[in-house]
């Protein structure tokens, strides 16, 4: 065995987005391409930590195409970096989740991640790597910056030539003086999950007749799935569906929203549809609920499982606080103003959400992409979602339609709609932002249909705990009444841009709770498409997507 020192030169257009470095599978298999991105977070590491003698590192990924390749060359390039122990998952295989749980359980230096999250895989599809600290959490932006700078001028990376080493069997091995640790990569999220939720309480209701699907799309959330659901609750053989991770993801769109799992939609809209439906991504950290007929918003989940919080044991002392991110509704804030705690609002990014997980100020969070999870870890969580919800349905016994409705009934409905123009030309949306923004300052007072301008601006951010700042993170054009309409440019693509415009209006009267959403939304419609000229901008007669 023997360490290489190699010459490289830098590539452009290494610097990470909202979820890490993503970009076409043939992009990373390009020479040198992953090596100088990791030796980057190695060499930043390295100044940042005094070091990395001696140090334990989290690895693993969603299983996509390049998934095994990456592993092996991270693993040789970390013992030629003089890391002391890699903890890797089996086959290469973590959630991003359970890396947070790993490295927070074993007191981690971090751990890297190759995902893409609900982005395509296979050959053609797209691949992802991401850097997450030592609380569990996303790298913050200070990190990937300086992972960004290094690999512009990036000289050499330092590889081991040594054998590799079996990732597909659970123990102990070497790669230079490095021990590697393949591990289950079930057993210790498993653990916590049980630690959280009356597993006794939803054994019970598997056991009296309940049904459910949980759709893995033929990513990483099958095997925990199966493991939990269908091994540790007894849920009969059966209830994971499409729960094999392929390197493809069987063809699948792994994004689970209404259009992408439309096989788990067109199931439970049959007239003997399972009692629940439930849904992950390519990396197990985004969930969709669904009841019979039933579909339920992201951001209802939330300010659902907040309102009921104490149904589950490990959350039973109550919420500090609720964390949401700026375009997702506002419904969780109507929870938060009941139970008298805050509701921090954050730009998009669940490393946004770390600084008051981490200061004990929000217990819940959750985005409007699917996306909800709590202080158990420092990434959103698909599988503990929906273990929340069957300790939810287990303590109610009411179906999903029926919880969801009664919320409305005190709460009131935020009807809400994301409306995605997916690959748009990047100078075409940027114009559109642009013009946007010049508009933002005369949009006050005026009318805009059925609505009057209360305020508009760019959104900004300033943590409370640590003071940092992000700015340019969405427009808001707010109404008198609180509808809104937000537009951003998504940071989760490889090809071109992609524009969401996310609409929101509240509705109070009980007898007004069961509209179309769009139908509800038309209004709000109207007034997005002319304010920012959609069409006109993006060539675009209507969106790619609506959830």
């Amino acid at each position: 065995m023997a360490i290489q020192t190699i010459n490289t030169t830098p590539i452009a257009g290494q610097r990470p987005g909202t979820s890490g470095l993503r970009k076409k599978v043939g992009v990373f298999q390009q020479p040198n391409y992953l090596e100088n991105f990791v030796q980057g977070v190695f060499d930043t590491l390295a100044a940042n930590e005094g070091g990395l003698a001696g140090q334990t590192l989290v690895l693993g990924g969603d299983g996509r195409y390049h998934n095994r390749a990456a592993v092996r060359t991270i693993l040789a390039m970390a013992a030629a970096n003089g890391v002391g122990r890699v903890l890797l998952g089996r086959g290469g295989i973590l959630s991003t989740p359970a890396v947070s749980c790993v490295i927070r359980k074993h007191g981690a230096l971090g751990g890297i991640i190759l995902s893409a999250s609900h982005n395509p895989g296979g050959p053609d599809g797209d691949f992802g790597i991401k850097y997450n600290m030592a609380n569990g959490g996303p790298a913050p932006e200070s990190v990937t910056e300086a992972i960004y700078q290094r690999t512009t001028t990036i000289t050499q990376y330092r590889i081991s030539d040594a054998a590799d080493i079996d990732i597909d069997r659970l123990g102990s091995g070497q790669v230079e003086q490095m021990v590697v640790e393949v591990i289950d990569p079930v057993a210790d999220y498993a653990q916590l999950m049980e630690s959280l939720f009356d597993f006794d309480a939803i054994r019970k209701l598997f056991a009296g007749g309940f049904t459910m699907r949980y759709d893995g799309m033929s990513a990483v959330g099958g095997p925990y799935a199966k493991a939990i659901l269908e091994g540790m609750l007894g849920a009969p053989a059966g209830t994971v569906i499409n729960g094999e991770p392929l390197e493809d993801f069987g063809g699948h769109h792994p994004d689970p929203n209404p259009v992408n799992a439309a096989q788990l939609i067109e199931l439970m809209a049959r007239d003997d549809a399972p009692d629940f439906g439930a849904a992950s991504d390519g990396d197990a950290d985004r969930n969709m609920i669904v009841g019979r007929k039933f579909d339920v918003t992201p951001s209802d989940s939330l300010a659902i499982l907040a309102a009921n919080a104490q149904v589950a044991p490990g959350y039973r002392a109550g919420l500090a606080g609720i964390a949401r991110s700026m375009p997702t509704s506002r419904a969780p804030d109507r929870v938060a103003e009941a139970l008298g705690i805050p509701c921090f609002e954050t730009p998009t990014g669940w490393k946004y959400f770390g600084s008051l997980l981490d200061a004990g100020q929000a217990t819940l969070c959750g985005e409007e992409s699917y996306g909800t999870g709590s202080n158990h870890v420092r990434e959103k969580d698909g599988l503990w979602a929906v273990l929340f919800w069957l300790n939810l349905l287990a303590v109610k016994g009411r179906s999903v339609q029926q919880i969801v409705e009664e919320h409305w009934q005190r709460f009131g409905r935020n009807y809400y709609s994301r409306h995605d123009y997916e690959g748009i030309e990047s100078h075409a949306a940027n114009v559109l932002m642009d013009d946007l923004r010049i508009k933002l300052a005369n949009l006050k007072g005026q009318q805009l249909n059925l609505y009057t301008v209360d305020y508009a601006d760019d959104f900004e951010y300033t943590d409370p705990v640590d003071g940092s700042q992000a700015t340019k993170q969405g427009i808001r054009i707010v109404m008198t009444d609180g509808s809104r309409i937000v537009f951003r440019l998504s940071g989760t693509g490889t090809e071109g841009a992609t524009l969401r415009v996310y609409l929101e209006r509240y509705e109070p009267d009980p007898s007004l709770h069961h509209s179309p959403t769009q139908q509800a939304l038309a209004a709000l419609i109207a007034i997005a498409e002319s304010v920012a000229n959609i069409t006109a901008n993006t060539g675009r007669a209507a969106p790619s997507v609506v959830t």
